[in-house]
């Protein structure tokens, strides 16, 4: 069944929903929404593509109509596509900004040029897919998005966040020290 969003085209959403399981790769406990009204809303919206339309669970801005999310992932993804779900009305998002690997990204540092920006329409129906520059966005362990502004409302409230790609386990660790000999040593090896 298609569903047309506000840039005019028909969207099928059945091809689409099997694609958008990297909600279950996102480390859930440890994503950073700054500027959220209820403490902890952010985390809410990163659900299955099942349940993008349920309006129960959302964020909304505080302050101002800016929000940032701060999204570590459990292993290293490719990412392919995007899904935003606004607001009903005015309150639904007009830019967002993505950034590769930067943790813990503040709205300060947000000012610096984004890897990839989108100019968002209205889709109630989470069928609108934003076209990632893939070749940019391969061997992401941490994504931010910051979203700059709304349509005129006082707060910015978001629905559904869906993020499609794949996922390779993360090969993170530390400095190995190793101690190489280039000329063994008789007396070290008794």
């Amino acid at each position: 069944m298609g569903h047309r969003c506000q840039c005019g085209e028909e969207h099928n959403a059945g091809e689409l929903g099997v694609q958008y399981n990297l909600f279950e790769k996102i480390d859930l406990q440890n994503v950073e929404c700054l500027n959220e009204l209820v403490e902890g809303s952010g985390a809410k919206i990163f659900k299955s593509w099942e349940d993008r339309l349920d309006h129960t669970k959302f964020v909304e801005s505080d302050v101002d109509e800016e929000l940032l999310f701060n999204i570590p992932f459990t292993g290293d993804i490719k990412l392919k596509g995007l899904i935003i779900v606004g607001g009903p009305d005015d309150s639904h998002p007009s830019e967002v900004k993505l950034y590769k690997n930067r943790e813990g990204m503040t709205f300060d540092e947000a000012g610096s040029e984004p890897d990839q920006k989108f100019e968002l329409i209205m889709d109630q129906y989470g069928v609108h897919e934003y076209p990632i520059k893939v070749a940019k966005f391969s061997s992401v362990h941490h994504l931010t998005l910051h979203f700059t502004g709304n349509r005129g409302a006082e707060r910015t409230r978001i629905d559904y966040i869906g993020l499609k790609g794949e996922w390779t386990p993360g090969h993170r660790h530390g400095v190995t020290i190793c101690t190489y000999e280039a000329l063994p040593q008789h007396k070290d090896h008794w």
